[in-house]
Order: C-alpha cells, then sequence, then structure tokens
C-alpha cells in the first residue's frame, strides 16, 4: 500500500491543526484524507499540502473504509471512538475517555511502544503533561528505579484550547487599557497571574488534572508502587508547559550521571549550563517535538534524589506528535485492523 486512509476528528481545533501539520511535516503515509468536525465547522476548507479539503461534520459513516482515525480530544471519540473501531479503523484518541481503561493501550512511542501491538481497536493519547514528564523519567528509571515523583507544573494556556489563547489576550489588554477583566475560560484573570486550578477538584482535593498525571504514569511505566503527587498550575503563557520535577531513585544517580542517561533517550534534549544561563524555556521549545531537560541536580535534602526542569510544546509533542507518533508504531508493527 503506498498510502492509507486517515481521518481527523476535531480537525479544525488547536489539535487537530497541530495533526495536519505534523502529518505533513513527518511525511506521513497519507493516501486518503478526511476531514471531520462539529456541525459547527462543517464546510470550512483547510489545506493539506497543498489541496483543499471541506470539512465535514463528524457522523458514523466518516469511518467508513477508512484505516485510522486521529482523534483531536472532546466528546467526539466517546461517541464515535468505539463505533469506528468496529468498523475496523484504529482510533488514536487524544482525550481523557479512553486512557485508564485496562482494555486500552496507553502509549508514548519512547517509553511504551510495544504497547500498541495489543490494541482491540482503540489506543490512547495520554495527557499533555503526563508525556512532558514520563518521558524522562522513564530515562531515569530504567537507569536507577523510581521510588517517588513530586511534580508542579507551569501549563500554559494553549492547553485549554484556542479559548485560553484569546482570553489571555483579552485579559492583558484589558488590565493595561485599565479596562474590566471578565474571567470565562479560567477561574480567575489569567493575565499576569498564576491559577493553582486546572480541571475539577476530586478526591483529597486533588484536581483531576493532578490525578492524570499519579495514575497514566503508573499505567505507561507498568508500575503501580511509583508514588507520585501533583500540583498542576495555569500560568500566563501562550504555548509550552514547563514542570518542576523532583525524583526519589532506588539507588544512586547523581546529577552528571543523569545528564548522560537523560542526552542519549529518545525524545530528550539536555539544555543544562547554569554557568551560561542555559536552561530550558517555553519561549524557546515552542514548535519542537523535543522535551527539553535542565537544571539538573542532587536533591540537596535526600541522598537519592534529583530535581529536573523539564518544558515541551504540549500541543506538539504533548498531543500531536505524540499521536502521530503512535500512528507510525501501528504501521511498524502491522497492527491495522486489529479488534
Amino acid at each position: 500500500m503506498t498510502g492509507y486512509k486517515v481521518v481527523v476528528v476535531g480537525a479544525t481545533g488547536a489539535v487537530g491543526q497541530e495533526i495536519l501539520k505534523v502529518l505533513e511535516e513527518r511525511n506521513f503515509p497519507v493516501g486518503e484524507l478526511r476531514l471531520c468536525a462539529t456541525s459547527r465547522s462543517a464546510g470550512r476548507e483547510m489545506v493539506f499540502k497543498g489541496n483543499s479539503y471541506r470539512v465535514e461534520e463528524t457522523t458514523p459513516s466518516s469511518f467508513d473504509g477508512m484505516d485510522i482515525a486521529l482523534f483531536a480530544g472532546g466528546a467526539a471519540s466517546k461517541e464515535f471512538g468505539p463505533l469506528a473501531a468496529e468498523k475496523g479503523v484504529v482510533v488514536i484518541d487524544n482525550s481523557s475517555n479512553f486512557r485508564l481503561d485496562p482494555q486500552v493501550p496507553l502509549v508514548v512511542p519512547e517509553v511504551n511502544p510495544e504497547d500498541v501491538k495489543w490494541h482491540k481497536g482503540i489506543i490512547a493519547n495520554p495527557n499533555c503533561s503526563t508525556i512532558i514528564m514520563v518521558v524522562p523519567l522513564k530515562a531515569i528509571y530504567d537507569a536507577a528505579g523510581v521510588k517517588r515523583v513530586v511534580v508542579s507544573t507551569y501549563q500554559a494556556v494553549s492547553g485549554a484550547g484556542a479559548e485560553g489563547i484569546t482570553e489571555l489576550t483579552e485579559h492583558t489588554r484589558a488590565f493595561l487599557d485599565g479596562g474590566r477583566v471578565v474571567p470565562s475560560k479560567f477561574q480567575y484573570q489569567i493575565a499576569f497571574n498564576l491559577i493553582p486550578h486546572i480541571d475539577v477538584f476530586q478526591e483529597m482535593d486533588y484536581t483531576k488534572e493532578e490525578w492524570k498525571m499519579v495514575k497514566e504514569t503508573r499505567k505507561i511505566l507498568h508500575d503501580e508502587q511509583v508514588g507520585i503527587t501533583a500540583t498542576t498550575v495555569r500560568v500566563p503563557v501562550y504555548r509550552s508547559h514547563s514542570e518542576s520535577i523532583n525524583v526519589e531513585t532506588e539507588r544512586k544517580l547523581t546529577a552528571d550521571e543523569a545528564r548522560e542517561v537523560l542526552a542519549v533517550f529518545p525524545g530528550i534534549i539536555v539544555e543544562d549550563d547554569p554557568a551560561r544561563n542555559k536552561y530550558p524555556m517555553p519561549l524557546f521549545t515552542s514548535e519542537r517535538d523535543e522535551i527539553f531537560v535542565g537544571r539538573i541536580r542532587e536533591d540537596n535534602s535526600l541522598d537519592k534524589a534529583l530535581n529536573m526542569w523539564v518544558v515541551a510544546d504540549q500541543l506538539r509533542k504533548g498531543a500531536a506528535t505524540n499521536a502521530v507518533q503512535i500512528a507510525e508504531l501501528v504501521i511498524k508493527y502491522g497492527c491495522l485492523g486489529k479488534r
């Protein structure tokens, strides 16, 4: 086969647009492309590899004859994902609908690529913050084991979609002009502010976003014994999430050893030179697929622990790129049409 029949659901959203961009950049073998979205976006024209495509409303027939369905997130996958899988389409889903389902692989290609092989029609893409953490965590896990992780995230407004981007712009203008700031997408003014509240509050007063990082990481690592606690914070940055990660290891790993294992791990760029003020920042990691790691240092309060500062573009590696990489694995392992 010279190309595969691919349908992108939610094509007009922020992640959907990134998926199209990544498919083109990585020269994914698309033989036929179908773009779908809600009825509000149906009829819109989008361009892929120089050709114009009309967006269709997502219906059950959208998946007829297709090989791979890339769901950009939201409620659509819950309604149409199982139906598409029943038709023999491999569903790669960016929503949280199937991530913790024991029958659905949760995959980060640099960490657990083999899990793709046991899919039953649906493969879940992890939460963006989980992906950004678990790649460097896996490098440390393989080298020295991991007992406990304490992570604090600093998440860009684009993680909340196009509305988040718009709201940061509007709040900034209103604040600087002395006008009235009216929160809509976020709980409070986001310009010149931090909000330690992403998604809804759940048990023990942790948010759903925080529990995602705990539960998804354990599933991806196949290790329910790793202790993980998270605090997720929305910050007034347009793009790229940052994470402060403290890792307690099973055996002692020096900062130099950690730099070495991180530097050779797939998908990671070590940017760590304090003497020259070199460390990862959202401004310079946007539009990139790599996960940047810096500020690597031994914990001064524990003998077997490290601190890392990790930054990556959550729309790309945290969503679109990871999804396309999963699709590449499906082809590599010959997993098309499995149920």
